[in-house]
């Protein structure tokens, strides 16, 4: 949803706390807003971005914690979000909706994490590295228990772009149930522009979440 910079200004403008996150890499303008929302004088948190990952980072952050989310695109290296505490949003340490796979009551474990950080597998021919990575993804989906996340991060963000040949196996893991993330910054270093072919996009300390609350982290 497009506001102008009024708009998030008129939305309770004494209780607006201002982030300029320019020139910050992920995921430090998620955890800044994510402390700014905690602060008790803080109902609405503006934040300012120069690219259009953080934007999604954010959004993605306000929806999982039932946050009211807006953002307006000044340029291509310039954007504004407004996150509001107010609605349905529940307390910052109690999470209305989490990630698929995420931690239940009582402490249950998340399952298999599968973190794939290059577009090859082993060392040695590369042709051969894509060929086993390939086969190691297609394997996945062949385990009677699927993995609850299959991240991407690094060279491996290839995986989930369009074009890849893993893209079909990895729509079949997402039929399963598995979440997949790839990260974002990742994304914009690799000039692979746009959504990924398949899951969404996720930053740093989503995929720190997801390897710290993991039952079981397996690296590629």
């Amino acid at each position: 949803m497009y506001k102008s910079h009024i708009d998030f200004l008129e939305i309770g403008v004494n209780a607006v706390i201002t982030i300029d996150a320019f020139g910050k890499p992920c995921p430090i303008p998620v955890i800044e807003a994510k402390k700014a929302l905690a602060d008790q004088d803080g109902e609405i948190v503006h934040v300012k971005v120069d690219n259009f990952v953080a934007v999604q980072n954010l959004e993605k952050m306000a929806n999982g914690y039932g946050y009211g989310f807006s953002y307006a695109e000044n340029s291509r290296e310039s954007y504004e979000v407004a996150i509001s505490r107010d609605g349905k949003a529940p307390l910052i340490q109690q999470p209305a909706k989490k990630e698929s796979g995420a931690a239940e009551d009582g402490g249950q474990p998340n399952g298999l994490a599968v973190v794939i950080s290059r577009d090859t597998m082993g060392h040695g021919a590369e042709e051969l590295g894509k060929i086993l990575i390939k086969g190691f993804i297609y394997s996945l989906t062949e385990l009677p228990d699927a993995p609850a996340h299959v991240v991407f991060l690094n060279s491996g963000a290839y995986l989930t772009s369009d074009g890849s040949n893993t893209i079909d196996d990895l729509r079949k893991l997402e039929q399963k149930g598995t979440t997949i993330l790839t990260c974002g910054t990742c994304i914009n270093f690799y000039n692979l522009k746009g959504k990924p072919a398949v899951g969404e996009i996720t930053d740093m300390y989503g995929i720190t979440e997801i390897m710290a609350n993991a039952d079981k982290v397996v690296n590629i």
